[in-house]
């Protein structure tokens, strides 16, 4: 018998830029379903990860709580045994809880299974596990490691895979932006995707499901399939920020990676990144045409959402790791039963305040001792506020965003303040003539690191 709790689809790309969505005036770049999915419902347009490198913001998203709590500050990190995760909750609450896609909640352990439901899947709460491997991942070896080595395999395209991706390593995953040697359907995003809508076309209707979608692009090397690379072959790209390091810490000497490259090669990551993109919006769009065919649009929540952001040679740099808006900012839309459409919200957000959303609108009461706060009453319109400041860190710094200011502290390096209104391309670092604005946004910066930490267990 069909039932009426609400089923909840959940998409995640891996190092998507905030701005590099049509819905957020990008007139370079084409992502109609996204468009679409931002006109059905509501877009947060200052979301902010909790630590700007994958595997720490998906094991903090697992579980609400920030990355420091649980060790993750790199990707060397677990989601940590007998830490509750939110797809836990969910099964336990009567859900099919299935994923398609990365998940990185153990990511030194490379073998996923030949199915993608490793024993571990389970212990987090997948009831229909699909774990697929990340491109660098099932790019380093001719020994499968997961469901989608294996499909390479099976298809005979394994090894030239492989082939190619030595040869990108060589180069420079960064700047190595030719096409993949891969044919459209072979190319792991399209395999992503089309597990994923195989998943709901079959999933019985009798229990409500959450469905984790995860892409692994458009994560560098930017290498989407000719088709699609076609599409963006020379076009017309918004240049990079510039790499002056006034201000700047100095580890970021030892990042930036745009000297030796000319401005060509560097709109042409540019370029591919947006190809790559383009093909996870078809997708996208794919897998909520699935949803519709089950009849199942007017009782399914969809969200977006990536892990972190891309440099793209912002500030002379590339991929993550970083503290600035092009790494730090991801897209974050959400749809649904009840969800007034075409909003727009620019307060700030954290990325694992995903996790109580989601748990409340599947029905569940709030979690206890997590860091992750709902942001449901924003979707109902109950409220325009949800966070005043949102928070982040990593090995070498922690920092607080507002609406307006951002401050990062440096450890044993300088701190660094911007005014985004004024400054929205973090160019001009005002620590030192506002020494009192640095006092109060660093206190407000260790008081969140802090709150409630003695109590809890």
């Amino acid at each position: 018998m069909a039932q009426d709790r609400p089923n909840i689809l959940f998409i995640m790309d891996d190092q998507h830029r905030w701005d590099y969505l049509g819905s957020m005036g990008a007139d370079f770049i084409r992502t109609p379903h996204l468009d679409r999915l931002a006109e059905r419902g509501i877009q947060f347009t200052s979301c902010t990860t909790n630590c700007p490198v994958c595997a720490p913001s998906r094991v903090a998203l697992a579980s609400g709580l920030q990355p420091t709590r649980v060790g993750a500050l790199d990707n060397s990190c677990f989601l940590p045994q007998g830490t509750t995760s939110y797809y836990q909750r969910l099964r336990d609450h009567g859900y099919y809880v299935g994923c398609s896609g990365k998940l990185d909640l153990a990511k030194p352990i490379p073998y996923n299974g030949r199915n993608g439901d490793r024993p571990s899947t389970y212990m987090w709460g997948f009831t229909h596990p699909i774990e697929i491997e990340g491109k660098m991942h099932a790019g380093g070896s001719k020994v499968p490691q997961g469901p989608y080595n294996y499909f390479l395999h099976e298809k005979g395209l394994l090894e030239p895979f492989v082939d190619d991706y030595t040869r990108r390593s060589q180069e420079g995953y960064y700047r190595s932006c030719h096409d993949s040697v891969l044919p459209t359907e072979g190319f792991a995003d399209t395999y992503i995707g089309q597990r994923a809508v195989e998943w709901i076309d079959t999933i019985p209707d009798d229990f409500p499901w959450h469905m984790f979608v995860s892409f692994v692009g458009p994560h560098d090397p930017f290498d989407p399939p000719t088709e699609y690379a076609d599409k963006y072959r020379g076009a017309e790209m918004p240049p990079p920020i510039s790499a002056d390091l006034t201000g700047k810490p100095r580890y970021l000497e030892g990042r930036i990676k745009t000297n030796d490259m000319t401005d060509e090669e560097v709109l042409e990551t540019r370029r591919q990144y947006c190809a790559a993109t383009e093909l996870i919006d078809d997708q996208v769009g794919a897998i909520l045409d699935a949803v519709e065919r089950r009849g199942m649009s007017d009782n399914t929540y969809v969200i977006f959402a990536s892990d972190h952001g891309e440099m793209l040679g912002d500030h002379g740099c590339y991929t993550k790791s970083v503290p600035y808006e092009s790494a730090l900012r991801v897209p974050l839309i959400v749809a649904g039963p009840g969800i007034e459409g075409g909003r727009k919200n620019d307060g700030p957000v954290e990325l694992i305040d995903v996790n109580p959303t989601i748990c409340e609108l599947a029905g569940l009461s709030a979690q206890a001792n997590i860091d992750a706060q709902s942001f449901n009453p924003v979707l109902q319109g109950e409220t325009d506020q949800h966070r005043t400041e949102a928070v982040s860190a990593i090995r070498n710094f922690r920092l607080i965003r507002t609406s307006r200011y951002k401050l990062i502290e440096n450890y044993n390096d300088l701190t660094e303040l911007y005014d985004l209104e004024e400054d929205p391309e973090e160019l001009n670092n005002i620590a030192g003539e506002n020494r009192d604005l640095v006092r109060e946004l660093s206190r407000r910066l260790s008081q969140r690191y802090q709150e409630g930490a003695w109590m809890r267990g």
